[in-house]
C-alpha cells in the first residue's frame, strides 16, 4: 500500500496511465530498485510514442518503428512495453509473427506479475533461448573523458542528463556534449539572433519537427537535439562531418553541395566538432531514416 500511495498525487496532475506505469515502476522495489520520477516519465513516453507509430496516430503508421520503441522500453524493464511488444509478435501486427519471441516478453511480463502476459504465456509456446536483437545495447563508443570538466552545479546537472538521455537514442554522450558545447556552451536559455533556442540551439522548426514544446526546457530541447542527431546519423550513415554539417546548416545544404557546404561558419562548426568528439564515424541505426539520396556522390567526392 506504500508504493501505490506514492502513485496517487499524481492522479490530480496526470493521467491514470502515468498512475498505471508509476505502479508498475515501483513493483521493483522488491527486486531492489528505486525507480524516479524522471525514470518513470522516460518509459511513459518511449511508450506513447510506440503506440502512436503503432496505430498510426498522428505521425505516420510505423510497425517497424513501434517495435524498435517498445522494445527500447523492455529493455528498461516496462513490463507494458514487454507486452506491447510480445502481443506484435504473437499476431504479426505489422511484423513477422513470431511465437517464440512472443513468449519471449511475455514472459519478461509476466515475471513481473503482469497478469495479461501470464495469461497470453498458454498461447505461444516456449521462449526463445537467444536474447532478441534488440534487446542487446548498442556496440558502445568510446568516450573517453568528458567533453567538458563541470564548473559549475547547472553544468554538472546537464552533463548528468546527457549521459542519462543520449543512449536512449542510441548517441554517444560526448557527441552530444560537443554539440552543446559549441551551441550554447551549455546555457539553457541561450537565443541566437536566428531564434535558435536552448542547450542545443533548435529553431522553431526543427522543434516542430521533433514534438518540443518548450524549447527552454532542458530535458525538452535535449530529447529534440539528441532526436535529430539520431535521424541525421541514420541520414548519412554515421558520418560524423556530415552530421555535425547538416545540424549546423541543414541538411538540404549538405545534399546540394555533396558535402560540407562551402560557408566559412560551417565549416569552423564541423572542425570543432570532429576535434570535440575525436572520431569519425559513429554507430547508426539503419531503421530510423532511408540514407540521404546523395551519399553515394558524397562518398565519390570524398575519394576523389
Amino acid at each position: 500500500m506504500k508504493t501505490a500511495a506514492r502513485c496517487w498525487p499524481a492522479l490530480a496532475r496526470r493521467s491514470a496511465l502515468y498512475v498505471l506505469l508509476c505502479l508498475a515502476a515501483h513493483s521493483a522495489l522488491a527486486a531492489g530498485e528505486s525507480p524516479r520520477e524522471a525514470d518513470v516519465e522516460r518509459l511513459l513516453a518511449l511508450r506513447k510514442e510506440a503506440l502512436a507509430h503503432e496505430h498510426g496516430e498522428g505521425v505516420a503508421k510505423d510497425p517497424a518503428r513501434a517495435a524498435k520503441l517498445y522494445c527500447d522500453g523492455a529493455r528498461l524493464g516496462d513490463a507494458e512495453a514487454q507486452f506491447s511488444l510480445g502481443w506484435m509478435y504473437a499476431n504479426g501486427r505489422g511484423i513477422g509473427r513470431d511465437d517464440a519471441l512472443a513468449a519471449y516478453f511475455f514472459d519478461l511480463a509476466a515475471k513481473q506479475g503482469h497478469a495479461q502476459s501470464q495469461k497470453m504465456q498458454r498461447f505461444v509456446g516456449a521462449p526463445t533461448s537467444e536474447v532478441p536483437e534488440c534487446m542487446r545495447p548498442m556496440a558502445p563508443v568510446d568516450d573517453g573523458p568528458d567533453v567538458i570538466v563541470p564548473t559549475s552545479e547547472a553544468q554538472k546537472q546537464v552533463v548528468g542528463l546527457v549521459h542519462l538521455l543520449a543512449p536512449e537514442y542510441g548517441v554517444s554522450p560526448r557527441l552530444a556534449l560537443a554539440v552543446i558545447r559549441a551551441e550554447s556552451n551549455f546555457n539553457p536559455a541561450a537565443l541566437s539572433n536566428k531564434n535558435a533556442q536552448g542547450l542545443m540551439q533548435l529553431i522553431p522548426d526543427t522543434s516542430a519537427r521533433f514534438n518540443v514544446k518548450k524549447p527552454f526546457d532542458p530535458e525538452q530541447n535535449l530529447r529534440g537535439g539528441l532526436a535529430y542527431l539520431r535521424w541525421l546519423l541514420a541520414y548519412f550513415e554515421g558520418d560524423v562531418s556530415l552530421v555535425a554539417a547538416a545540424y549546423n546548416a541543414g541538411e538540404g545544404a549538405v545534399n546540394r553541395y555533396r558535402g560540407v557546404p562551402p560557408y566559412a561558419e560551417t565549416r569552423g562548426y564541423v572542425k570543432r566538432i570532429v576535434g570535440l568528439f575525436k572520431r569519425d564515424d559513429h554507430p547508426y541505426d539503419a531503421r530510423v531514416t532511408t540514407p540521404s539520396p546523395e551519399l553515394s556522390r558524397i562518398r565519390l567526392t570524398k575519394g576523389s
